[in-house]
C-alpha cells in the first residue's frame, strides 16, 4: 500500500475546487443556521439554481461569463423570496419541510423531458466553461504540478471564498449581525424592541442563498457539466456536515469542516482501496469501500457532536439557541 500517494491524494483535497465549493455553500448555512436559526435543508437547491441559471444562461442565450453570474445570483436570490415569503414567518421546523422539498422540486424540475432542450434533463448541460476559462491570465503550463486550467479555477474558487468569509465577518460584527444572533437566541425579544424580524430573516435567506449559488457555480466550472443527480439531498447533509465539524456561528469553521470532510474522505478511500487491493481485505469490494467512507465519516460526526458539539472552532455560548 503506497501511503505516500495516500497522503498526497488527501493533501490534494485541501485546496481542490469542490473543497472551495463545500466550503461556500457551508458558509451560506453559517448565514442561515449557525448566526439567523434558519434551517434551510435545501442548501442543494440553492447551489442547482445557481449552476443551472449560469449554464443555461451561457448555453441558451450566450450571454458573457458576468451576465451569466448575475443572472445565477437573481435567480438565487428569487428562489430565497419564493421560499422565505410564506415561511418565514412559520417555526424552524417548517421552514426545513419546505426547504428540503423545494430542493426536489427544482431538481425534479430540470430533469422533466419536456425541458430536455434546455436543461438537458437527467443528463445535464455541457460545455458552458469557455467563457470563464477563456479570462485565464495563465499561459499553458505546469503551476504547482497542475495545468493552468485547474490552477486558474482553484486562485478563482478560494480568493471568492476569501473574500466572501471577509464580508460574512464583516456583516456579523455590524448592528445587522447582531440583531441576527439575537433573533437566533430570541427572536421575540427582538421584536418587542421594534426590530423588523420577517424582513431580517428574509435578508439572510437570501444572503446564504447567494453564497449557494456561487458556490454550485464553483463545485460545476471544473467539470465542465451540471447534472441533477449531483444535486441530491445527501449534498444538503455533506454540507451540515462540514459546518458542524468546523463550527456553527463561526466564519472559518465552514471553511476548515470542508477541508477535514474531504481530507477524511480521500483518506478513508485510499486506505480502503490499498488494503482491498493488497489482498488485506477480502470482504470488501471497491464499490462497497466507497460507501463505507461515508459510514466512517458519519461515525466521526456522532463522536465529536458527543465530545465536541461546537465544532473544532465553535464556542458552546454560541449553541444556546432559544
Amino acid at each position: 500500500m503506497d501511503f505516500g500517494f495516500i497522503l498526497s491524494s488527501a493533501a490534494g483535497e485541501i485546496f481542490s475546487p469542490t473543497t472551495a465549493a463545500y466550503a461556500m455553500a457551508a458558509l451560506g448555512l453559517a448565514v442561515h443556521f449557525g448566526y439567523s436559526g434558519l434551517l434551510n435543508f435545501g442548501q442543494a437547491g440553492f447551489m442547482a439554481v445557481g449552476a443551472y441559471g449560469f449554464a443555461i444562461s451561457t448555453l441558451t442565450f450566450g450571454v458573457p461569463f458576468f451576465v451569466g453570474l448575475l443572472i445565477a445570483i437573481a435567480a438565487s436570490a428569487v428562489f430565497a423570496l419564493l421560499l422565505g415569503i410564506p415561511t418565514l414567518r412559520l417555526r424552524a421546523d417548517y421552514l426545513a419541510i419546505v426547504t428540503i422539498a423545494a430542493a426536489e422540486i427544482v431538481r425534479y424540475i430540470v430533469t422533466t423531458n419536456q425541458l430536455t432542450a434546455v436543461t438537458g434533463s437527467a443528463n445535464g448541460l455541457a460545455a458552458f466553461e469557455g467563457s470563464f476559462y477563456a479570462m485565464n491570465p495563465f499561459p499553458e503550463g505546469s503551476y504547482l504540478g497542475m495545468n493552468n486550467r485547474d490552477f486558474f479555477i482553484r486562485v478563482v474558487g478560494w480568493a471568492l471564498v476569501a473574500i466572501c468569509c471577509t464580508l460574512v465577518w464583516l456583516l456579523m460584527r455590524s448592528p445587522w449581525g447582531r440583531v441576527l444572533k439575537g433573533i437566533r437566541e430570541d427572536e421575540n425579544a427582538v421584536r418587542s424592541l421594534g426590530k423588523n424580524v420577517y424582513a431580517y430573516k428574509m435578508q439572510a435567506l437570501v444572503i446564504g442563498g447567494i453564497l449557494g449559488a456561487l458556490a454550485g457555480m464553483i463545485f460545476t466550472l471544473p467539470r465542465g457539466a451540471v447534472q441533477p443527480a449531483n444535486y441530491g439531498t445527501e449534498l444538503t447533509f455533506f454540507l451540515y456536515t462540514c459546518l458542524l465539524l468546523g463550527g456553527l456561528g463561526t466564519v472559518l469553521g465552514p471553511v476548515i469542516g470542508a477541508m477535514i470532510f474531504w481530507v477524511v474522505l480521500s483518506l478513508t478511500q485510499g486506505i480502503l482501496y490499498g488494503l482491498i487491493e493488497s489482498g488485506a481485505v477480502t470482504w470488501l469490494n471497491t464499490v462497497q469501500a466507497g460507501q463505507l467512507r461515508y459510514i466512517l465519516v458519519g461515525v466521526a460526526l456522532m463522536l465529536l457532536m458527543i465530545f465536541r458539539p461546537q465544532g473544532v472552532f465553535g464556542n458552546k455560548k454560541e449553541l444556546a439557541f432559544a
